[in-house]
C-alpha cells in the first residue's frame, strides 16, 4: 500500500512540476502545445465532417428516388449508317406519350419530360435560365418537396395552365428571397404564375439541377406556349418492383420503336444504377480526401512531437543541478526516466484536451448544415490522443535517456 501512495506522490509531483514547467515558459510551451492542439484539432473536426459528409450525401441519394426508374432517352447517332436511319424518325415527341405511357400493371408511374433553355427576366436583366415541362406525377414521384405554395395538379394540366414552380435556387434569383408565390414570371415572352417553390436540394444530376436553378411548368402548356416542335427529352418509368426492371425496359423500347416506324432511336437508363455507381465514385473520392487529410493532421502532429523533442531537451539542459541533486538524495535511474517521460506525457495531454474542446466545439457549429448532426468521431479522437502521446513517448525518450544516465558529479559540476 505504501508503495502504491508513494509512486501516485511522485506521479502528482512530476504533474505539478511539469505545470510548472509549461507556466515558468510560457512562449515556448504555447508554441508546442499549440502545434499539439492543432493536429488533434484537425484530426476531430476532419474525421467528422468527412463522416458528415457521407451522411448528408447518401440521405441525399435516398432521397432522389432513383431506385427503381428507368428513363427512356433518344439515342445518340454513333455511325453514319444510324444518322441515316435515325433521320426518318420523328424522334421523342409529345405524340409518343398516349402510346408511351399506356397503363402497365408493373409500372407504379410515367413521367414524360421535356426541357429547354429560355431567357427570363431577373433583378440584374435578362438571364438564360432552363424551363422543364412535366407532368403532375412526377414532383411526388421523384421526391422533390414543396417548400411554398403547391405543386403542379391534373387540373393545370388539363386546362394547360400557364403556371410554374420555380426551383429554390431559382425562386432566390428571381425574387431576391421575398416569397414569389402568387407573382408572374415571363418565360420567353410567356408570362406564368408562380404556385409554387420548391424545397432545396442536393444536385446529383442534370434533372436535379434544372429542377433546383430552373421553372417547372405543367407539360401540356410547355408545349402550347414554349416548344412548338413538341421534342421530349426523356420519359421516366417508375417500376412497382425492382425485378421486372427487364420486362419494363424491353416494354418501353418496343412502344418507341412502333411509334417510330420501327426504328430504333431510344435507349433505357437505369437511374438506380447510376446512382449507385455515382455514390461508389464519392466514396472512392472520400476515401482519397480523407487519406490527404488524416496525413496533414499527421503532419502537424509530428511537428509538434519533434516541439515535445525541443522542450524536453531545453529542460533537461536548464534541470542538470535539479537532476543530480535528486539522485544524489536518493532518487534511481528509473525514476528520473519516469519523471521526464511523464513530464512529455502531461504537456501532450494538454495540447490533445484543447485541440479536443476547440474540434468539439467547431463540430457543434456546424451541425445544422448535417441532417444527422456533426457529432465527435470517436474514432478520429482515440486515433488523435494515441498518435499525440506516442509521439511524446518517442519524442521524450531521449531526453529522458539522457537525464536516466546523467551523472549526479557530473550534473552538479
Amino acid at each position: 500500500m505504501n508503495r502504491v501512495l508513494r509512486r501516485l506522490a511522485l506521479g502528482w509531483e512530476v504533474v505539478t512540476s511539469s505545470l510548472h514547467e509549461i507556466w515558468a515558459h510560457k512562449t515556448r510551451s504555447l508554441l508546442t502545445l499549440t502545434l499539439l492542439m492543432l493536429g488533434v484539432f484537425a484530426l476531430v473536426v476532419m474525421t467528422s465532417v468527412l463522416d458528415g459528409l457521407v451522411d448528408k450525401v447518401g440521405t441525399g441519394f435516398e432521397g432522389m428516388s432513383w431506385d427503381g426508374t428507368v428513363v427512356l432517352a433518344p439515342k445518340e447517332a454513333v455511325t453514319s449508317e444510324e444518322q441515316q436511319r435515325f433521320v426518318m424518325s420523328p424522334g421523342l415527341r409529345m405524340e409518343d406519350v398516349p402510346r408511351l405511357t399506356a397503363p402497365y400493371d408493373k409500372v407504379a408511374a410515367f413521367m414524360p419530360r421535356a426541357t429547354k433553355q429560355v431567357s427570363v427576366k431577373v433583378a440584374g436583366g435578362t438571364e438564360r435560365v432552363f424551363v422543364a415541362g412535366i407532368t403532375p406525377e412526377y414532383l411526388p414521384t421523384m421526391n422533390r418537396k414543396i417548400s411554398s405554395g403547391r405543386g403542379l395538379t391534373e387540373d393545370d394540366q388539363r386546362r394547360r395552365s400557364a403556371v410554374a414552380v420555380l426551383g429554390a435556387s431559382m425562386a432566390s434569383k428571381l425574387m431576391g428571397g421575398a416569397d414569389p408565390v402568387g407573382r408572374d414570371v415571363k418565360v420567353d415572352g410567356v408570362q406564368l404564375r408562380v404556385v409554387g417553390v420548391l424545397a432545396p436540394q442536393m444536385i446529383f444530376s442534370e434533372d436535379t439541377y434544372i429542377d433546383s436553378n430552373g421553372i417547372l411548368v405543367p407539360l401540356e402548356a410547355y408545349m402550347d406556349r414554349l416548344d412548338p416542335t413538341h421534342k421530349l427529352s426523356q420519359v421516366g418509368v417508375k417500376l412497382k418492383a425492382m425485378r421486372d426492371i427487364k420486362d419494363v425496359s424491353a416494354l418501353m423500347l418496343g412502344r418507341a420503336k412502333q411509334a417510330h416506324h420501327g426504328i430504333e432511336d431510344t435507349e433505357i437508363l437505369d437511374l438506380g444504377a447510376e446512382a449507385a455507381k455515382g455514390y461508389r465514385q464519392f466514396q472512392s473520392q472520400m476515401h482519397g480526401w480523407r487519406v490527404v487529410l488524416l496525413s496533414l493532421a499527421g503532419t502537424v502532429l509530428l511537428v509538434g512531437g519533434v516541439g515535445v523533442l525541443s522542450v524536453m531537451l531545453i529542460s533537461f539542459s536548464e534541470r542538470r543541478y535539479e537532476i543530480g541533486l535528486r539522485k544524489a538524495l536518493g532518487a534511481s535511474d528509473h525514476q528520473i526516466f519516469l519523471q521526464f517521460l511523464l513530464e512529455a506525457l502531461v504537456m501532450a495531454s494538454l495540447g490533445a484536451f484543447a485541440g479536443t474542446l476547440a474540434g468539439a466545439a467547431v463540430c457543434q457549429a456546424l451541425s445544422a448544415n448535417f441532417p444527422f448532426g456533426l457529432p465527435v468521431n470517436f474514432v478520429g479522437l482515440a486515433v488523435a490522443w494515441i498518435v499525440a502521446l506516442v509521439l511524446a513517448l518517442l519524442f521524450g525518450l531521449y531526453p529522458a535517456l539522457r537525464a536516466m544516465r546523467l551523472s549526479p558529479m557530473e550534473a552538479m559540476r
